[in-house]
């Protein structure tokens, strides 16, 4: 019996025999409450993409309003195998940052989606988890700039802002790390759904690896460089996946996005991904929805 490791199995069994096997599915929370984008649209659809694998059980733990009183923001971050950030607002409390903090370096999964990579600024272990984010005043105190450049990974110090984007269109992105288990199987160049194409990002880097990039054109008043997309980050034992796609719904309803958040997410919790690439996945050629 081949079943996805990541999978809590309840079996009965009657005379020697197994009559049914049920997969308990996976404990995961979207945290929100405070976005510059529209998180009370976007995080129903997160839930519902994550949901519809099978694999996971999905949560919310919605904060305050902006400036709203942040001590009573406490997920139990411990009782989940995931977090899926759909959060960019005010500075959570010294309490609940540790706690988040103890989660990912013990080995919890961390998923930051879009302006997740805005949040939070001031927050050292935060900017390590995702990386590179953009944004909250940003520059080249927060880390290098990193790119994409003849087969490799760019890491420019020079003075500039962090964080960017041009006009919001559809882009093509390239798989730059097809052997890793988000990527595996995915065509090397797939089309994405009109979505803002977020560029000039800084941070730490540390522990990082440049799953795809897009080609930030400046006719859509882009940075003429190959910009890293989607990431994954290494946190003490914690692993994180950074996808910078996903600015409202339809961006959402990509099967890009949709297949790699799924992905991202295995990935985060089991260090694997068993879940397929669907069929109707996107070409070099065309869009196609979730």
């Amino acid at each position: 019996m081949n079943l996805p490791r990541c999978l809590l199995l309840s079996v009965t069994i009657a005379c020697g025999a197994i009559l049914s096997v049920q997969a308990a599915p996976i404990k995961v929370l979207i945290v929100d409450g405070q976005n510059n984008h529209n998180w009370k649209a976007t995080t129903p659809l997160l839930r519902t993409i994550l949901e519809s694998s099978g694999l996971f059980r999905v949560d919310v733990a919605t904060s305050p309003p902006q400036g709203g009183d942040m001590s009573s923001f406490q997920p139990e971050f411990s009782t989940y195998r995931g977090v899926v950030s759909n959060y960019n607002g005010d500075l959570w409390s010294a309490d609940t940052r540790k706690a988040f903090e103890i989660y990912v370096k013990n080995g919890g999964g961390f998923v930051s989606v879009h302006a997740a990579d805005n949040a939070f600024p001031e927050w050292e272990a935060y900017n390590e988890m995702i990386g590179v984010g953009g944004w909250g005043g940003r520059d080249e105190q927060s880390g290098p700039r990193l790119y994409w450049e003849d087969g490799e990974v760019v890491r420019d110090t020079s003075p500039g802002r962090g964080g960017s984007h041009g006009q919001q269109h559809v882009f093509l992105m390239t798989t730059r790390d097809a052997d890793h288990p988000i990527m595996k199987g995915l065509p090397e160049e797939w089309l994405h759904a009109q979505d803002e194409l977020y560029d000039r990002l800084r941070g730490p880097a540390l522990n990082l690896t440049v799953l795809a990039t897009a080609f930030s054109d400046p006719k859509t008043k882009g940075t003429g460089n190959h910009e890293p997309l989607l990431l994954a980050i290494q946190y003490g034992k914690g692993r994180v996946f950074h996808t910078a796609l996903g600015h409202d719904v339809a961006a959402m309803r990509c099967q890009g996005f949709a297949t790699t958040l799924q992905r991202g997410t295995e990935w985060v919790i089991t260090g694997d991904v068993t879940l397929p690439v669907p069929a109707n996945f996107p070409t070099a050629k065309e869009v196609r929805s979730w």
